[in-house]
């Protein structure tokens, strides 16, 4: 059975039984509010017409003949009863015998009759009198008002239930029908927003599952295509001079064999880089957590780094931070991420530039910044520096003379991930790139 259909059963089962009780108590409460009005009604009439017999006749004698239970005259014993001031039965009704004597009480329950000022009686009515033709077909019509009104309620219910149902459950089709396209490949299909409950909260959470779906399987697209033109590069270097110096085209001299021995270095950093990025996406890269003295592991990165930058002629400068400023960090695992930073930063930047590494305290974060002099890349680029394999302007493309594999960085941010830190990059044209590393504070 459909939603849809399941929804207007629902509705109208509901309405059915809401409209039954109502219908069933109003009947009720009609019933016995117009029996009381016309009692009372009556009451009044009668305490008037006996008030005016014993006012005419000065006694209740002959009453029993003028006053009849039913409208033909038929001859009945009375409905009421009367009784004196002290409860004795005068006037015997169906209800008192004449030798009855009435509880005070009941006595207050009846209605006095007067003449004048005084008293001459106490009305009983126990028995309600016998509905008249026109009051039988009042409360008749009252209930088929009442009837028909349930009927058109339940029809207006069902209505109502339909159009409710399908507009409950059209979002979920819709979901439904993008849930079968996606699992088909087709990222392409949104659903449309339509409110702003849940229902409408759970489509905008599935467009941009979608969106991420989509933006992370063109990313696998693409890495795969990257992966295979990385790996290509230095196997067809490596197949082409080992064909080459098997046929006699090239000589088997050092040069040739060193050739082919960096390449086969570099095929094998790509295979750890690649490697290393898949243990960290399965959260199995093993760490060594410790507290560690941030400026002191910067100094000593900037001592092993020295000579390469002397050799460029580059400033690599080194700003302490606070003394015994400390984080949790895996002290091998984080010279990696330092050492993809400043390898991208030495590449890229001119000869007479300079590196500039500083560390603060920022609330409960110590911020690491790595700030070069190079050409920089615009902001759309720096914001996509981390990605894998992402090719920035033609100022930090890396080509075989850079020797990167395009992959250092995507490292970098994992294992600061991993830290429970955040890297990121900003940089305009001209203006050099600042990377910026947060990571919280050992206590």
């Amino acid at each position: 059975m459909k939603l849809t259909t399941k929804l207007i059963l629902a509705f109208l089962l509901v309405s059915l039984f809401s409209t039954g009780i109502i219908v069933a108590f109003t009947r009720i409460a009609t019933n016995r509010e117009f029996d009381k009005f016309v009692n009372n009604q009556y009451q009044a009439d009668l305490v008037d017409q006996l008030a005016n017999y014993y006012q005419e006749h000065q006694t209740w004698d002959g009453i029993e003949k003028t006053f009849k239970r039913d409208h033909n005259g038929s001859d009945r014993p009375l409905f009421f009863s009367i009784a004196d001031a002290n409860g004795k039965i005068i006037i015997a009704g169906m209800d008192h015998p004449a030798t009855k004597i009435i509880g005070v009480e009941e006595l207050k329950a009846g209605t006095q009759i007067q003449v004048g000022n005084e008293t001459v009686g106490i009305l009983l009515l126990n028995t309600p009198p016998d509905k008249n033709p026109l009051e039988d077909q009042f409360i008749q019509r009252i209930n088929s008002s009442i009837f028909f009104s349930a009927i058109g309620t339940i029809i207006l219910a069902f209505i109502l239930g339909a159009i409710l149902s399908r507009t409950i459950s059209r979002p979920i089709r819709e979901l439904t029908k993008a849930a079968h396209a996606m699992g088909d490949g087709k990222f392409d299909h949104q659903v449309p927003v339509r409110s702003r409950d849940e229902i409408g909260e759970l489509a905008s959470s599935f467009n941009k599952m979608n969106d991420d779906l989509a933006q992370s399987f063109n990313l696998r697209k693409q890495m795969t295509a990257d992966i295979a033109h990385e790996l290509r590069t230095p196997l067809s270097l490596i197949i082409g001079h080992a064909e080459a110096v098997h046929d006699g085209v090239l000589p088997p001299s050092k040069e040739n064999f060193e050739i082919i021995r960096e390449e086969a270095e570099r095929l094998e950093q790509l295979v750890n880089d690649l490697r290393t990025l898949s243990l960290a996406d399965a959260g199995e890269l093993s760490v060594d957590f410790q507290p560690v003295e941030i400026s002191k592991l910067l100094g000593d990165i900037q001592s092993h780094y020295m000579v390469a930058f002397n050799q460029k002629r580059i400033g690599l400068n080194l700003e302490p931070g606070p003394v015994m400023l400390k984080a949790n960090l895996d002290p091998i695992r984080f010279s990696q991420v330092l050492t993809n930073i400043l390898d991208n930063a030495l590449r890229y930047t001119h000869e007479e530039g300079r590196v500039d590494i500083g560390v603060k305290q920022t609330g409960d974060k110590a911020e690491i910044t790595i700030q070069d002099s190079g050409e920089g890349v615009s902001p759309e680029d720096a914001a996509h520096l981390f990605d894998r394999f992402y090719r920035a302007d033609a100022s930090r493309t890396r080509d075989h003379d850079a020797g990167g594999s395009g992959l250092g960085l995507a490292i970098a941010k994992s294992i600061v991930e991993m830290h429970g830190g955040k890297i990121w990059a900003e940089s305009e044209k001209g203006r050099g790139l600042k990377v910026i590393i947060q990571l919280p504070v050992s206590a």
